[in-house]
């Protein structure tokens, strides 16, 4: 990988997408944009989409020639752009109920606190709307397809991770 790669990070909820960002950021001492953090103010206010797609943009653009690391998907975000510059991408493709229990972890760990990679103002939650997107909103047909296109369209730069442990030799590799 390059010396201030640009790396695109996807996948479901609660997969570990935030996690990994953060490690490969200070590993390769490049920025870090967590979308959760362009998509909503505080208080779970979602922003205006210009202002969002205009955040993004501004991200690639001063990290055109340093490097990146961007977690998330919002693929009305600079997505195809993201994919395209990205020198790597990796797909957190775990099972449903991995992600339901690593987010469970992750809301009693931040429980009343706001986690780094989210708008400070927006408390952890794990709420019904939210299990119901990690079990099966968040994985509808075209949301999946979304996934494998990306695979399919980069497959010489895309990382495909399952679990815990491909993702502790992914990172034991860097």
């Amino acid at each position: 990988m390059n010396e201030a790669p640009k790396i695109a990070i996807i996948g479901y909820s609660g997969s570990g997408k935030s996690t990994l960002a953060a490690f490969l950021s200070e590993r390769f001492s490049v920025p870090v944009l967590y979308i959760d953090t362009v998509q909503f103010k505080p208080g779970w206010e979602v922003r205006k989409h210009e202002e969002k797609v205009d955040a993004v943009r501004a991200f690639l653009d001063e990290n055109a020639e340093r490097g990146w690391v961007i977690d998330g998907n919002y693929r009305k975000l600079e997505y195809d752009r993201r994919m395209e510059e990205a020198d790597r991408i990796v797909f957190l493709d775990f099972d449903r109920f991995s992600c339901l229990v690593r987010a469970w972890k992750r809301s009693k760990r931040f429980k009343g606190k706001t986690r780094p990679s989210m708008t400070e103002g927006c408390d952890e939650k794990f709420d019904h709307e939210f299990r119901m997107w990690i079990l099966k909103n968040g994985r509808t047909k075209e949301i999946r397809k979304g996934f494998a296109d990306v695979v399919k369209k980069y497959p010489d730069k895309t990382t495909i991770i399952k679990n815990q442990r491909q993702i502790d030799k992914f990172m034991g590799s860097i």
